[in-house]
Parts: C-alpha cells; structure tokens; sequence
C-alpha cells in the first residue's frame, strides 16, 4: 500500500515555483492596467462635474438677477434665496469662484480643478 502511494505521488504532475511567479507578474502588470485607466475615468467625471457646477451657478446667478434687479453677493445668497440647492464645494477635487456683478455687468463665475487646469 505504502509502495502505491509513493508511486502515485512521483507521478503527479504540478506548476513550478517559475511557472506560479509569472503568473503573479502577469496578474500585477493587469492590475496596473486597470488602476490607470481608472484614474482616467476619475478625471474625466471630476471636469465634467465642475463644469456642470460653474454653470448651475451661472444660471442662478442669471435667475436671481432677473427677479430682483441685482447681483447676489456671494453663493450663499443664492443658497439662501433657494436659487441653488447647496453650494458646490467639489470636495477638495475643484473649486468654483463667483465674483458678483455691478450694475449691468455680469457675474462671473470661474472653476479650477486641483492640481492645476480650469474645467
């Protein structure tokens, strides 16, 4: 019996410590693959998320102009005058400016991505 077990054991066939490490380097070189190309998707939503927020800003700051005859002061007053739903803070990703206008000049709002480049 123990003579058997020794001989179905020598002939057993199995992966080589080389063959199991390039399975792992392949599996690592994937994984950077995909962590990258992530990232870029990140991005892309992270510009297009403050355009959307410079331009909700825009128009309130449009809307409230033409229903009271003057330029909010800031972003709050917009919140506060239910104009906006909250004011967009971008969660440290970008930031949007809101310089209010004079007279007949219009506001201006601006947005700037962190770590450099408008949106």
């Amino acid at each position: 019996m123990l003579q058997r077990i020794r001989k179905v054991r020598a002939e057993q066939s199995g992966f080589t410590l080389i063959e199991l490490l390039i399975v792992v380097v392949i599996l690592g070189v994937l994984a950077g693959i995909v962590v990258f190309a992530v990232t870029a998707f990140n991005n892309d939503g992270v510009a297009s998320a403050c355009k959307a927020d410079v331009k909700n800003v825009e128009i309130a700051s449009e809307a409230f102009y033409a229903k009271t005859g003057g330029w909010a002061a800031d972003m709050a007053t917009l919140k506060s005058s239910n104009y906006l739903k909250e004011v967009p803070d971008g969660n440290g990703k970008y930031t949007v400016s809101y310089t209010a206008g004079t007279g007949t000049t219009e506001s201006t709002v601006t947005g700037a991505i962190t770590g450099g480049g408008a949106c």
